[in-house]
C-alpha cells in the first residue's frame, strides 16, 4: 500500500502510531514498526540515557520504522541533539513551528491544531503535518472537529496530512482519506494493545466506555500548565473531588494529584482520579488486541 505519507517515511501502511508518554512501551513501538506502520517512541521529558535505552530496546526488536516524539514546551537542546542521531524521523508537538528545529538530513513532521500552524510548519521546511481534531485524546492542540480542520489544512500545504483525533474504526480511517488524509495516526486504540503498560484499571475503565465517556478539561495540568487535554470523563470527575495529594506513586516518584502522568502497570495510588487520556475513538476500545491485530481491524484489506 503505497502514497506520499509511506514513501516519504518508508513503511508499507500508511498509519502512524501515537508517541503516548510511559504506557507506550518499547515492545509496542516495535510491534507497530513491524506491521509494516510508524512506530513512534515519546521522547518528550526523557533523559538522554533513557531515550537511548528506548531506542536500543526497539532496534533490538525490529527493523521496521520508527521515530521520535518531542514537545516542544520542554525541548531539551542536548536531549534532541543526541537522539536526533539516532532517528530519522522527528516529530514535534504543542509549539508554533520554528525552522531551527526542523533538522538537515531528517524527516521532520509537526503535529499541528490549525491551518495556520500547519502553513507555518511547512514554511518551516516540515515533511509532514499532522491534523490534530479537537476529538483526539491526551493532550489535544485542536481547537475544532477533525471533519472541519483536515480539509482546511489540506488546502493550504502540499506535504502528506496525518489525519490525528477520534479515530477508531475502519470507517472512520476511511472517512479521513475521504477528506484528504494521507495517513492516519491512532493513539487511543493502542492503548488496549497486548505490548502497552496500561494499568489493568485504566484498561477497564477503557474497555467499559463509549465515545460520550470522554471530557475536553484544564485539569491535569501540573508540570504542564494551560494545556488542555481529553481523558475518561470518570477521571476528571474523581480528579474534581477532594483527595491525596500526592495521588500515587511510580518508580518511587510520587505522583501529584492532576499530574500528567498516565498510570502504567507499576503505577500505586488512586489510579481511577489520575490522567486517564482517551480520544472520542475510545468506543473502539472492546478488547484486548495485539498491535497487529488493531492494525490490520482499522486499515481491512
Amino acid at each position: 500500500m503505497s502514497n506520499a505519507f509511506c514513501d516519504l517515511v518508508g513503511t508499507t501502511l500508511p498509519l502512524q502510531m501515537a508517541a503516548m508518554t510511559r504506557v507506550a512501551t518499547p515492545g509496542l513501538v516495535a510491534a507497530v514498526a513491524n506491521t509494516g506502520a510508524l512506530g513512534m517512541m515519546a521522547v518528550g521529558r526523557s533523559s538522554i540515557a533513557d531515550a537511548n535505552g528506548q531506542i536500543d530496546e526497539i532496534e533490538a526488536m525490529t527493523s521496521g520504522v520508527f521515530g521520535g516524539g518531542f514537545i516542544v514546551s520542554y525541548l531539551s537542546m542536548e536531549t534532541l541533539d543526541i537522539i536526533s542521531q539516532r532517528l530519522n524521523i522527528i516529530e514535534y508537538f504543542y509549539g508554533w513551528p520554528d525552522a531551527a528545529l526542523v533538522l538537515p538530513g531528517k524527516i521532520v513532521g509537526w503535529q499541528v491544531g490549525t491551518a495556520d500552524e500547519a502553513r507555518a510548519a511547512v514554511d518551516a521546511g516540515c515533511s509532514y503535518v499532522v491534523a490534530q481534531g479537537h476529538e483526539a485524546g491526551g493532550h489535544v492542540r485542536g481547537t475544532v472537529p477533525l471533519a472541519d480542520l483536515l480539509p482546511a489544512v489540506r488546502a493550504v500545504v502540499d506535504v502528506p496530512v496525518l489525519a490525528c483525533g477520534g479515530i477508531g474504526s475502519a470507517e472512520q480511517v476511511r472517512a479521513a482519506v475521504s477528506r484528504g488524509a494521507d495517513a492516519v495516526r491512532i493513539g487511543t486504540r493502542f492503548l488496549a494493545a497486548t505490548e502497552a503498560d496500561t494499568h489493568p484499571i485504566y484498561l477497564d475503565l477503557l474497555l467499559k466506555a463509549t465515545e460520550q465517556d470522554t471530557e475536553y478539561c484544564g485539569l491535569f495540568d501540573v508540570g504542564w500548565p494551560d494545556a488542555p487535554v481529553r481523558v475518561l470523563a470518570s477521571a476528571a470527575a474523581a480528579a474534581r473531588l477532594p483527595g491525596p495529594d500526592p495521588v500515587g506513586e511510580l518508580a518511587g516518584r510520587a505522583l501529584p494529584r492532576r499530574g500528567t502522568t498516565p498510570p502504567s502497570r507499576s503505577t500505586t495510588g488512586q489510579i481511577e482520579a489520575m490522567a486517564l487520556y482517551a480520544g472520542t475513538s475510545v468506543g473502539g476500545v472492546t478488547k484486548t488486541q495485539s498491535a497487529a491485530e488493531i492494525i490490520h481491524e482499522l486499515l481491512g484489506e
